[in-house]
């Protein structure tokens, strides 16, 4: 086994190859940019190494750096993670030239499946299942077309190189094809250096359901069973579990010597991924299902196969890479109880699921286990105080829970998810809440279009409740705020002309609330028309009673604003300052602005054009994926402020309109 290893990567899966790294006795060196300097994987490692500026092209990119890392502080082997340089063959082999080992599969076997075209011929001639599709080298846009007409729509498009949902474009009927074929092109070469891309057909009610295969040097092969990825969003994954719900002894028997035998075909070693589309319209069957491509890597959603298999996967990485045989045969595998993982992201479900950045000023998780096996386990590359930048992916967590049966499992998740407290940046824990509650996840029929088919009814905003804005003006005016010993510290808000009033002025979303708080004695308050009992029950809770009926929420407060959290729903508000609230207004119609920070990829407006509202006029790549921005309104572009290329800030007019008069 190792002495010392370098982790080639940063965030949540350093964190995770550490701590495993740290049980087994193997000192750990971490690498980091200027971006991370006091980030929580180079704090947790033995040592850390700088290389370079935020950029990734410029850090977690140069593979030269990071192996001078490695070498200066004598790490034996790299753990590359996932993303970045984890299926970049080219690394793997330099990797070796500098007489290090890879804890991951040989350049070969990354190369044949690094490209999803040569992938699928491979896999055919393994006599492994194949979507229907063209993988041709003619590109030409005409040909394109054709190809995809002889197919028949809808269509995918896939930049050969890509993963994780970029450089990918579903295309419903044919004038839309040169668009979408034009966009992911864009994409391909942006992330991955690579515009080549290849057409798959369509299937009209496609579950994603993956098989964990092992490999080791000795020839040994096995599947991990598998894991259901249906529940996406723009082709990323939100919720995944294991076992697949509805999956037989039969189709798993059949799926899982599947990839077995398209690990066998490419000598794997280590840790894979083989990703099957399920066609879910008739129920799982050995027939219906079709290779899409095999990661190369372990995945993010490995811990739901550690949690029902009882594995450890970085532990059998970190064995294999060393040399050892896989200490479990396909025999000795068996499966314990159901898991789920849901991926917490920083991000604004409202908007399009736009990335979003912010520090984190309050975060708090439910009871558990961190990067081991538990019934609430939670994952996580950030701590309190961290910044989510503009850098890197803006995963602030995974929650991973584990129970003894499907709705077991689901029940463990609703009441996880609630207690995952977050301030300092939008989330998208209010919309995984929601997505447990969807009726057809919760009966395990779902499919990869189920979050765009019911998105309005996920993010649909319910009534927010009097004690939940009560409880936010209370806190607000800071009327439960501890004062000390002494005869002040239980005020009761007693006037000898009568009852005590604060006053407070919060926004809630785009609505300004002018609230009266008047006090009636031991901890009861009249806001509004309703009558609310508030006690503090530590340093975040409170038990909020209105009718006789008590409700226990949390609130934080963060500079001016005011987070509540209630039954998996998070409000955030405001305290606008009196002084400032005329200069209080809406946004502006005229312009365009920077959702985020960015770089500009497409620029297709032009001064002086006219342009109707919803007209795409700009692209900006943020956070590996792009967006598109468009025209708030009928008008005529007076003035464009960027260029293709340039680097924009959050807020940052991009923009102006004038109209047609």
């Amino acid at each position: 086994m190792f002495s010392k290893i370098l982790i080639a990567n940063r965030g949540e899966i350093a964190c995770r190859v550490i701590a495993t790294a740290r049980r087994m006795g193997v000192r750990t060196v971490a690498v980091y940019s200027d971006a991370d300097v006091g980030a929580k994987h180079v704090a947790m490692a033995d040592e850390a190494v700088r290389i370079g500026p935020p950029p990734v092209a410029e850090s977690y990119l140069l593979s030269e750096r990071i192996i001078e890392a490695a070498l200066a502080t004598g790490a034996q082997a790299i753990h590359p993670g996932y993303g970045f340089l984890s299926e970049n063959p080219d690394f793997v082999d330099a990797v070796a030239a500098a007489g290090l080992v890879f804890i991951g599969p040989t350049a070969s076997a990354i190369r044949a499946m690094g490209l999803k075209d040569a992938a699928k011929d491979l896999m055919a001639k393994a006599n492994v299942p194949v979507v229907p599709g063209y993988t041709g080298a003619d590109q030409d846009p005409v040909v394109m077309a054709q190809e995809a007409a002889r197919i028949g729509y809808p269509v995918m498009i896939k930049a050969r190189a890509g993963g994780g949902g970029k450089g990918m474009r579903l295309v419903q009927q044919a004038q839309d094809f040169a668009v979408a074929l034009e966009g992911a092109r864009r994409e391909g070469q942006a992330n991955f250096g690579d515009p080549v891309c290849l057409i798959e057909k369509y299937i009209q009610s496609p579950r994603h359901i993956e098989m964990q295969v092992f490999g080791d040097s000795h020839g040994n092969v096995v599947h991990l069973f598998e894991r259901d990825c249906s529940l996406q969003r723009r082709h990323q994954k939100v919720i995944e579990e294991a076992p697949a719900p509805g999956m037989t002894d039969a189709v798993r028997g059949a799926m899982g010597a599947a990839a077995v035998e398209a690990a066998r075909a490419i000598g794997y070693q280590g840790a894979g991924t083989v990703e099957f589309i399920v066609d879910g319209s008739g129920g799982l069957r050995t027939d219906g299902f079709w290779f899409m491509e095999m990661n190369t890597r372990l995945q993010v959603e490995h811990p739901v196969s550690e949690a029902i298999t009882g594995l450890d996967f970085v532990e059998l990485q970190l064995r294999v890479a060393a040399g050892e045989p896989l200490p479990v045969t396909q025999d000795d595998l068996t499966m314990t109880g159901h898991a789920f993982e849901a991926r917490i992201y920083a991000e604004d479900v409202a908007r399009g699921f736009r990335p979003a950045t912010g520090v984190l000023q309050h975060l708090d998780f439910p009871a558990g286990l961190t990067f081991a096996r538990s019934s609430v386990r939670v994952d996580s590359g950030v701590r309190r105080g961290d910044e989510i930048g503009p850098w890197y992916d803006p995963m602030i967590a995974k929650l991973i829970v584990h129970g003894p049966t499907r709705d077991a499992a689901l029940r463990q998740l609703r009441n996880a998810l609630a207690d995952c407290h977050v301030a300092g940046s939008v989330t998208n824990l209010e919309f995984l809440h929601a997505l447990a509650d969807e009726p057809s996840f919760v009966a395990g029929q779902m499919d990869t279009t189920l979050i765009e088919r019911q998105l309005e009814t996920l993010i649909a905003q319910a009534e927010v409740s009097p004690c939940v804005t009560g409880l936010a003006a209370v806190v607000a005016a800071g009327l439960l705020d501890k004062h000390g010993a002494g005869p002040w510290s239980n005020l009761s808000g007693w006037r000898h002309w009568g009852s005590a009033q604060e006053y407070v002025q919060l926004m809630l979303d785009d609505e300004v609330l002018d609230l009266s708080i008047t006090h009636c004695g031991d901890g009861v308050f009249a806001i509004g028309d309703a009558e609310l009992s508030i006690k503090r029950c530590g340093d975040t809770a409170y038990g909020v009673t209105q009718n006789g009926l008590q409700r226990q929420m949390h609130a934080v407060v963060t500079g001016s604003d005011i987070t509540v959290f209630e039954g998996g729903r998070t409000h955030r508000y405001s305290r606008i300052d009196p002084l400032l609230a005329a200069q209080h207004t809406g946004a502006d119609s005229d312009s365009i602005v920077a959702p985020m920070p960015g770089s500009v990829t497409q620029v297709s407006a032009v001064a002086g054009t006219s342009v109707v509202k919803d007209t795409p006029l700009i692209v900006l790549e943020a956070m590996k994926m792009e967006h598109t921005l468009r025209a708030p309104r009928d008008g005529v572009i007076a003035e464009v402020l960027v260029a293709r290329g340039d680097q924009v800030i959050d807020g940052q007019v991009l923009l102006a309109l004038v109209s047609e008069e």
